[in-house]
């Protein structure tokens, strides 16, 4: 039984040293740990080893831990070891996170090397050779104000990335950057952040962990030339990618409003559609209308056609109204979108009041204008009393003070004419005494 177990582990040992020969890092990205064996040996050894060639000039490997421990520590091919507070600055650089640690290393010692700590199980050893993003090209029509949704897929080399513990490593940005073309209105406007990729199942990412990141973002900004770059940030390296730039096209919906002066009769909301870009007839609406007293009240235009659509909103009361609408429908050439028409406002007159501005150029005081100048006249005459209430303390102030001033230097006339007068006696007291004393 004994020769039989003796064999049984020799194979075992032969086999785990053929697979330590097998994963070499010019062969894969990734390499898997070899798996502990505590039944031929109490301390295996091939746990969390790995090879490296001659070759390689440069590595960046990458090492999954537990959250809160330590960084790991690396075993070079002849025994001495690699810390985080005692590496060669000039050809080891070290990143350690809660939960990973990222080590580039220039010309490695080839041959077999180990890594220990609180690595995670099952976890791999990843050689970060050309860590690179490919993003699907935006449309051709973008129109300011919708919501796109990009998916893209992060590459080690060729290889697609389809490691979740990767996404605590890296982060992915989307930024739009103005091509500065005078020939449309973003010339000179500054970049614009968009956000970020996510791959955790929310929003428009579909299925979280799937090696698939999804960008969602509006393009709440002006219209115009813009040149879109995205971004890989890894602790130690960032990798950008630009693609050509593109044209978003102004919101094709406006707003207009005739209002009501009689509360029998509601206020004429006017959609007006720009067909250059949009398919006019596939357009809905869905919105809502803010009062003046702040109740809301939804809305939805399913039917129409052309480039008009009209929303009759009910009198309700004088003041401020507001409407925050969407607009979701195709582009000329078929795809679908959604946006956001910037939000609209309008002023309803007071019956018995003046006059309130209306969109189509009438420009009489209106009810909130003529609010705003009668609080800046009470604000001015309250600071004016303030200003006087102010004066009068610092005169009284200055009043007291040279009182006070005043009083002092009696006081120190009065001392000084009584210290005289006491001089003068006791000279004259001495003079009598002296005189006395000689007769």
């Amino acid at each position: 039984m004994a020769k039989l177990s003796l064999i049984v582990s020799l194979i075992v040992v032969y086999l785990l040293s053929f697979t330590t020969k097998g994963f070499t890092f010019s062969e894969t990205p990734e390499i898997k740990y070899y798996e502990q064996d505590d039944i031929t040996n109490q301390i295996p050894y091939f746990d969390n080893r790995f090879h490296i060639d001659a070759q390689l000039e440069e590595v960046t490997l990458l090492f999954y831990r537990r959250r809160g421990t330590p960084p790991i520590i690396l075993v070079r091919p002849d025994g001495s070891k690699y810390k985080i507070n005692t590496i060669p600055q000039d050809k080891v650089q070290w990143y350690d996170d809660q939960t990973f640690d990222m080590i580039q290393i220039k010309k490695p010692m080839p041959g077999p090397w180990q890594a220990i700590g609180d690595i995670l199980p099952n976890s791999k050893i990843m050689l970060v050779t050309d860590v690179r993003l490919e993003v699907e090209p935006l449309a051709e029509i973008l129109l300011s104000g919708e919501t796109l949704k990009v998916e893209a897929q992060i590459y080690n080399s060729d290889k697609v990335i389809d490691d979740p513990l990767f996404n605590d490593v890296i982060e992915l940005e989307i930024a739009f950057y103005s091509t500065n073309n005078s020939a449309y209105d973003n010339f000179g406007a500054e970049p614009i952040e968009l956000g970020t990729f996510r791959d955790d199942g929310y929003e428009l990412d579909e299925y979280a962990r799937d090696s698939l990141f999804t960008g969602e973002f509006t393009l709440d900004f002006s219209a115009g030339e813009w040149l879109p770059i995205y971004r890989v940030k890894m602790p130690m390296a960032t990798r950008e990618l630009r693609q050509k730039p593109v044209i978003v096209r102004p919101n094709p919906i406006t707003l207009s409003i005739e209002t009501s002066l009689s509360p029998e009769q509601g206020h004429t909301l006017t959609l007006n559609i720009d067909d250059t870009y949009v398919d006019v007839n596939s357009l809905i609406f869905q919105g809502k209308v803010i009062f003046p007293d702040r109740q809301s009240e939804p809305f939805a235009i399913m039917d129409g056609s052309g480039k008009q659509r009209i929303k009759m909103i009910d009198y309700s009361e004088p003041g401020l109204h507001r409407v925050s609408l969407n607009a979701f429908g195709t582009t000329i050439n078929g795809r679908e979108f959604r946006l956001v028409v910037p939000d609209f406002s309008f002023n309803v007159e007071r019956p018995d009041g003046p006059l309130v501005p209306t969109l189509d150029g009438e420009s009489s005081e209106s009810s909130a204008e003529a609010a705003a100048r009668e609080m800046a006249e009470k604000i001015a005459e309250e600071k004016a009393q303030f200003e006087m209430q102010i004066a009068q303390a610092k005169a009284e102030q200055e009043a007291q003070v040279k009182a006070r001033e005043q009083r002092t230097w009696i006081i120190i006339g009065v001392a000084n004419g009584i210290i005289i007068l006491l001089g003068i006696g006791v000279f004259f007291y001495l003079r009598k005494k002296k005189l006395a004393n000689k007769g």
